[in-house]
């Protein structure tokens, strides 16, 4: 029940945070904001290739979902890997045991009078030598 749940919520939040995070980074549907962490990727960009900003990067990407938001598959896709790490994450907790701990069941001996004593070896009757 708790992955199920996980799973569910690790999915919606996963749909629901991409357009909220790229509108907060600048991305937004009346274009790049000013001043934003957009704004300076796309500066660092239009540097790197001399002027413009080239179709396909990653700049341009995350303006078009951040414009137009993401397709159906790409958000089956996003829900997808949201649920996974959403169940994942809700079912990794350990479930509350419903008896204690077993206990030891072999008990400590005491130490002194419970020790046996340990007594030297008797010699052999055949290696004493014998007298005459």
């Amino acid at each position: 029940m708790q992955r199920a749940a996980g799973a569910v919520v690790g999915g919606v939040v996963a749909v629901a945070a991409v357009p909220v995070l790229l509108g907060a980074a600048g991305f937004t549907g009346a274009g790049i904001a000013a001043s934003s962490l957009a704004a300076k990727m796309m500066s660092a960009a239009a540097v790197a290739n001399g002027g413009g900003v080239a179709a396909g990067s990653l700049v341009a990407v995350l303006q078009s979902v951040g414009a137009a938001g993401l397709s159906t598959s790409s958000n089956v896709l996003l829900a997808s890997v949201g649920s996974a790490l959403g169940a994942f994450l809700g079912g990794s907790k350990k479930a509350p045991s419903s008896s204690p701990p077993a206990e030891p069941t072999a008990e400590k001996k005491e130490t002194g009078e419970n020790e046996s004593q340990i007594e030297p070896p008797k010699s052999s009757v055949g290696s004493e030598k014998q007298e005459k």
